[in-house]
């Protein structure tokens, strides 16, 4: 079993940076491809970048990539989602996951495929 604590979030202005952790207990956290996922108000969760269990693989949204960059350090049981150039439309609360499978771009976007959840960190970016 795997908990997920994220933190990092915040109030920012557009064209600032944020770098969110999400730190896992448990010493089978390597075992897990970990997610990050996205809830606005009124919208439907929605997922943002995934790494592999070893970090060597990531995949990302179309409306993130170029902007931020998903990593992991297994020693510390961290993943951290660093994201520039923020947008208004960033504005939601994140959540990181953890996920035993497979990893593949319609298994990591997809939230049914994720086990564990953190309980989110809200990002706020003002215009």
């Amino acid at each position: 079993q795997v908990q997920l604590v994220e933190s990092g979030g915040g109030l920012v202005q557009a064209g600032d940076s944020l770098r969110l952790s999400c730190a896992a207990s448990g010493r089978t956290f390597s075992m897990y491809n970990i997610g990050w996922f996205r809830q606005a108000p009124g919208k439907e969760r929605e997922f943002v970048a995934a790494i592999t269990r070893g970090g060597g693989g990531t995949y990302y949204a179309d409306s993130v990539k170029g902007r931020f960059t998903i990593s992991r350090d297994n020693t510390k049981n961290l993943v951290y989602l660093q994201m520039n150039s923020l947008k208004f439309e960033d504005t939601a609360v994140y959540y990181c996951a953890a996920d035993s499978g497979g990893f593949s771009y319609r298994t990591v976007v997809g939230p049914d495929s994720y086990e564990y959840w953190g309980q989110g960190t809200q990002v706020t970016v003002s215009s």
